[in-house]
């Protein structure tokens, strides 16, 4: 087969390397790719946002399957210009993918029908919001911009004049652009948070391997939100009675609701979950792959990938058993310096071999270019090192071991990843 893969950071390296070990897979392509992406598949400089550049892209190099992996292109509905096409793709309609491209939409799903999240109120007037939120006298409180918002569109408010900043800054001053027209106040839960992936075509649902996502750039959950740290897998605090009760009370439900409203979710569906002393409770949903939580579920997974994505696209997932190795992951983000506000690009990277790899490691590229002969930075987050084993404790050993070998100008990482997960007690 030849497969095109749409995207260009750390989770879609993560989707070619794992589809490279398929037998099934003849040549692999990807759009806009990055350096390490570049050594892995042929890579074009079609933007993921382009729906009209990447069909003729699939054309081009008659494509026998395309998978869509960012958000953008899936709210904007390049599965469907796809499929008209005729090219069968993996990822959600436009329909489908409203369940990430509104808060709005998501919230109301999940109160009508009784999937647990957290209390909210809608509005599209900032004078509105900023009243309910005097008059709730609630802190912390969280505020979501509506529409996709590089996920950075959810403030946590510590107090009244953080929460007037934020409605103000994503309603009035539009930082989010027309993604803050609406946006959702809400309660803020408590509890260990949980990332858990799921292969879905609509009728049956599998969860992955779930996951732990460390948000906060600095060590301690200090600083600002970013894309995301490093992740380990699995997450402790997921227990199997836990896994169970998502199923019954979330996984199957949300699957239900989307079919129910003529949605048909085809796809990765991705619950953020909170586990709050009242049960598990959804704090968003994600229409795609995690970023960086694929990094280290995908290492995970036993079965051929292919077949997955064949599975869900012929909505024959249930016929197929996926099974994933018995062990646990860890993925170390390396950023550059001043992410995520303000960072150089174009720095050296140094210690990586001719693949952007290390011997015994996975090393997937996020933001970086392939020139002059070697690897540089291109983006805030720059690497993710995953390192895998029997025990967490020494995936993690391993993946700080590899991250000190490698070396740029002003690089930054945490030194805490995977703390709380060791830290469980059952």
């Amino acid at each position: 087969m030849n497969i095109l893969v749409v995207g260009g950071g750390g989770r879609e390296h993560a989707i070619i390397m794992k589809l490279a070990e398929s037998s099934k897979v003849d040549k692999l392509y990807c759009t806009p790719g990055n350096g390490g992406i570049s050594k892995y598949a042929e890579c074009f400089t079609v933007k993921a946002t382009d729906i009209e550049g990447v069909v003729e892209t699939a054309k081009k190099i008659s494509a026998d399957m395309v998978v869509v992996a960012p958000d953008d292109p899936l709210v904007m509905g390049m599965v469907d210009a796809l499929n008209e096409a005729g090219f069968p793709a993996f990822g959600p309609d436009k329909a489908a993918a409203i369940i990430e491209g509104s808060k709005v939409f998501s919230k109301n799903l999940m109160l009508k029908y009784n999937i647990p999240t957290a209390g909210y109120q809608v509005f599209d007037n900032s004078s509105e919001a900023i009243s309910f939120i005097k008059k709730e006298n609630k802190f912390p409180t969280v505020i979501k911009a509506d529409g996709l918002a590089l996920g950075k569109g959810v403030i946590i408010a510590q107090n009244l004049k953080e929460a007037e900043d934020a409605v103000n800054s994503i309603m009035e001053d539009k930082i989010f652009g027309n993604s803050g027209l609406n946006v959702v106040v809400e309660e803020f839960l408590t509890g260990p948070e949980v990332s858990v992936l799921c292969f879905t075509d609509g009728k049956t649902i599998k969860p992955m391997v779930s996951s732990m996502d460390h948000k906060r750039i600095n060590d301690n959950d200090q600083g600002p939100n970013t894309g995301g740290m490093g992740t380990v897998a699995p997450n402790p605090y997921y227990t199997e009675n836990v896994a169970e009760q998502c199923m019954n009370e979330i996984f199957i439900p949300t699957i239900e609701a989307m079919a129910t409203e003529n949605r048909k979710f085809k796809g990765c569906l991705y619950f953020g979950l909170m586990l709050t002393p009242d049960g598990p409770k959804v704090i968003e949903y994600n229409c795609r792959f995690g970023d960086p939580e694929t990094q280290v579920v995908l290492p995970l997974l036993k079965t051929d990938l292919v077949d997955i994505f064949d599975a869900v696209i012929n909505e024959n997932l249930s016929e197929l058993n996926i099974e994933w190795k018995n062990e646990s992951a860890a993925c170390i983000v390396i950023a550059s310096g001043g992410y995520p506000i303000k960072y150089d690009t174009g720095i050296v990277i140094d210690g990586l071999n001719e693949k952007g790899q290390l011997d015994d490691y996975i090393v997937y590229h996020a933001g970086t270019k392939y020139e002059d002969g070697c690897f540089k930075t291109s983006g805030g987050r720059v690497l993710g090192v995953t390192a895998t084993a029997a025990e967490l404790k020494n995936a993690l050993d391993k993946a700080y071991s590899a991250v000190k070998q490698i070396n740029f100008d002003k690089m930054h990482y945490r030194n805490d990843i995977g703390q709380r997960a060791l830290a469980y007690k059952a």
